[in-house]
């Protein structure tokens, strides 16, 4: 044999770590190293070494021990928490330290004094989803201890755990009948808006001088997501204690009480840097956004101001999707305001009459708890106004669209998205340039990142008839934030810019692309039909309108162009051709 042969053998892994380890280190670093080493002395080594076990290493706020007997590991996790739990009650700490304990049985491989393999891995992965002061087993390990240690087991289901392949079945232990945990000061309760910390960057670079350039970014960032109203941002000096440290993002989300983490790193190369990004579901470890951004390094504020606004711009739109699944999970009874606003948004995201209609009941359930609530008043006028400009400018929904816009707009002075949905409608529907561009300087004011006001902004000023306005606007939005529902609305106010200016196969390319994101809305369509028109091809022309009338068979140009009260130097080139293409007048 060339190649010396792997050595592996069977054993019950125990996987340990300290509850708020990193919180405790930044409050009081040779206090909270002073107990843990009094607790190992006192408690946990006698106890493993009772039980047989070996301390295979130790790593500042946890342990790896392995034993050969799956009783031995969990009888000894027991004894460790009953004597912790014994000597917090005696009141010697001021704050309790808490362990959590993950035991895993499978075959490792040996080498030297360590242990690998994915036993091991398991047993780390299971340790996090024991609560404080807790132990959580896996399957393999309840099948060889059950009816052979004092205690019962609860049955918590099949756990996808990172890294690994297949699911493990996951069992917490119960000590007497009861819980072998205790409510911890350290595990704070996630709030029930979005809440997000933004832990430090690595620097990547070798150079100790690039800190300074990566927790200024940093800082940025929490202050751009901190102008989300809707969004719950833990401050700079609470995520800055992890600076430097070796993390466990489930841990970082039950310390600081969050339900996502923002972690990234930098890595600098002559005179250029590359900036990664990823958003973390805290209590799953599931990736919900990542990003890479390569730029020259000449600038260093204009750099960090431009990710920061890159960063923040698309994190905003997947954490509201986030934030829509995790509803669609929830029970009926138990949704909020904020919660029927949720599963309104997809609804109203088709930007057509029937998902406007199934929207329009869970918004005014939200109001009737919150009568104040800014976004749902946005909401609410937006739903109206697609039902006004597409179901037969009725004059209910102009008068809903217009009264839930004014109140979006005085409830919502500090919330970007309720001041852009006040400003859209009002602009479509009272046709009030002047207020709607007021608001929409204001939603900037709060969130100069916002995708979403580009958006809706971009089409407002498109279909006012400001062609440059709405091609810039359309363009920002689409940098801010390529990846989100709406974006094919980015490509409406392209369209309808390029369209006046005469640029015919610009606007006809950025209405293709629209239809691409979103067959389903009407209005794309029709701008794709007119411009195909102007560049004389007829017979797509004409197909492109036979889409609209099955989108939409009620569908007149006077009609359209009357709902988004289009002015003349608009309507007319529009109308002409949309005439060309053969729909009705």
């Amino acid at each position: 044999m060339t190649a010396e042969r792997l050595q592996r053998r069977l054993a019950a892994i125990l996987s340990a770590d300290v509850v708020g380890y990193s919180l405790l280190m930044g409050l009081d670093e040779a206090g909270t190293l002073s107990r843990l080493n009094a607790l190992r002395r006192g408690m946990i080594d006698p106890a493993i070494a009772a039980h047989s076990g070996r301390i295979v290493k130790l790593m500042g706020d946890g342990a790896l021990v392995e034993f050969a007997s799956a009783v031995d590991a969990v009888t000894c996790a027991i004894e460790i928490q009953k004597q912790l739990m014994e000597h917090d009650a005696g009141g010697s700490d001021a704050d309790p330290m808490r362990f959590r304990i993950g035991i895993n049985i499978g075959d490792i491989i040996i080498e030297g004094d360590d242990i690998l393999g994915d036993g091991v891995n398991i047993a780390a992965r299971i340790e996090g989803l024991a609560e404080p002061g807790g132990i959580s087993i896996s399957e393999d390990v309840w099948r060889q201890v059950q009816g052979k240690v004092a205690a019962n087991f609860v049955d918590i289901g099949e756990q996808s755990l990172k890294n690994i392949a297949t699911p493990v079945r996951v069992y917490r232990v119960q000590l007497g009948g009861g819980s072998a945990t205790k409510p911890t000061t350290l595990a704070l309760a996630v709030p029930d808006k979005p809440s997000i910390a933004v832990l430090p960057f690595q620097n990547m670079s070798g150079d100790v001088e690039q800190d300074y350039f990566c927790d200024g970014m940093v800082e940025e960032i929490i202050t751009g997501l901190s102008r989300i109203k809707w969004l719950f941002v833990i401050a700079r000096n609470s995520s800055f204690v992890y600076k430097g440290k070796s993390i466990d993002v489930k841990q970082v989300g039950r310390e600081l009480g969050v339900r996502y983490v923002l972690e990234g790193s930098v890595r600098k190369a002559a005179n250029r840097v590359r900036i990664t990004g990823q958003q973390i579901e805290a209590e799953s470890g599931a990736h919900l956004w990542a990003e890479r951004y390569d730029r020259p390094l000449d600038d260093i504020f204009a750099l960090q101001d431009e990710i920061t606004l890159s960063v923040v711009g698309a994190i905003e739109p997947s954490l509201r999707q986030a934030e829509i699944e995790r509803v669609k999970r929830k029970r009926p009874n138990s949704l909020n305001a904020y919660d029927l606003v949720l599963k309104a948004i997809p609804h109203i995201y088709t930007v057509m009459p029937e998902g406007a209609a199934k929207a329009i009941p869970l918004l005014k359930d939200a109001l009737a708890l919150e009568p104040d609530y800014a976004l749902a008043h946005g909401f609410t006028a937006w739903a109206h106004e697609i039902l006004f400009v597409r179901a037969g400018m009725h004059e209910e929904n102009r008068r809903s669209a217009i009264r839930h816009a004014h109140e979006a707009i005085a409830y919502g002075r500090g919330d970007a998205m309720a001041l852009t949905l006040g400003g859209f409608v009002v602009s479509i529907v009272e046709r009030d340039r002047v207020a709607a561009v007021e608001a929409f300087e204001a939603a900037l004011s709060v969130s100069p990142s916002s995708a979403f006001t580009y958006l809706l902004g971009g089409a407002a000023h498109g279909w006012a008839g400001d062609a440059e306005r709405a091609i810039t606007w359309g363009e920002r939005a689409l940098r801010l934030s390529p990846i989100d529902p709406l974006a094919f609305g980015y490509f409406i106010p392209m369209s309808l810019g390029n369209f006046q200016l005469e640029h015919y196969a610009e606007a006809a390319n950025a209405a293709r692309r629209a239809i691409q994101a979103n067959p389903g809305f009407t209005a794309s369509h029709v701008l794709f039909a007119a411009a195909l028109a102007k560049s004389g091809r007829i017979d797509e022309a004409r197909a492109a309108a036979a889409s609209v009338l099955a989108l939409q068979p009620s569908f007149t140009v006077c009609g359209f162009c009357a709902g988004f009260g289009i002015p003349p130097p608009l309507a007319t080139p529009l109308s002409e051709a949309l005439h060309v293409a053969g729909l009705p007048n």
